[in-house]
């Protein structure tokens, strides 16, 4: 954990504007806007990229990916500029959290990985990166964005540790950890084979 040196009050603030921010449904927003349906009856019904593919728009799932990991990247950086290392943290879990539970979705958001990578490479960089390259050997070779996005946060607390980015090994477990439980029906679709692959519709 960074040092706390934020007052609690302070804290409050980043952690509702990375709430607010994170709830933001740009897969939901981007199908709208480019007459795709409603995702809540597309694949899996789930208002991220992946799912966003399975319409078969290739630009509105890149822009959907890029839209959820800018939010997550953009308030660790304002969080960090305007306040200080533990106020970035708490905007960031905030962010990821605002993605998977928004309150004017019923709290029935997103899984939080595009978010996840946005606020970790905001937050270390080289860690983001070491994340991205897992999902990315582990997506290629098994086609499963799921498991790629369970191996990558699962790892992640590990790589920090043994990186010297002890700081970041708390945020990191409790995002692998929330993810996880996000994905609780992939790893039951994993185990049984009836996963959807990356592009299937």
């Amino acid at each position: 954990m960074p040092e706390l040196i934020t007052p609690l009050s302070g804290l409050l603030i980043w952690a509702i504007a990375g709430y607010i921010l994170g709830s933001i449904p740009f897969g939901m927003i981007m199908a709208r806007v480019m007459g795709l349906g409603n995702l809540r009856d597309i694949g899996s019904g789930n208002i991220g990229a992946t799912n966003v593919l399975r319409t078969g728009n290739k630009t509105a799932a890149a822009l959907t990916l890029l839209f959820d990991a800018g939010k997550g990247a953009a308030i660790v950086l304002i969080a960090r500029a305007m306040a200080s290392e533990d106020a970035a943290q708490i905007a960031g879990l905030a962010a990821f959290i605002g993605h998977c539970f928004p309150a004017w979705l019923r709290f029935k958001g997103g899984k939080g990985v595009a978010t996840y990578f946005g606020l970790m490479l905001a937050l270390a960089p080289f860690i983001g990166l070491i994340a991205g390259a897992i999902w990315l050997m582990v997506a290629g070779l098994s086609r499963y964005s799921s498991l790629a996005a369970l191996m990558a946060a699962g790892w992640t607390p590990v790589v920090a540790s043994l990186m010297g980015y002890g700081w970041l090994f708390a945020l990191s477990a409790v995002l692998a950890v929330l993810i996880y439980v996000r994905h609780k029906d992939n790893i039951g679709r994993l185990r049984a084979g009836t996963e959807s692959k990356i592009g299937s519709k």
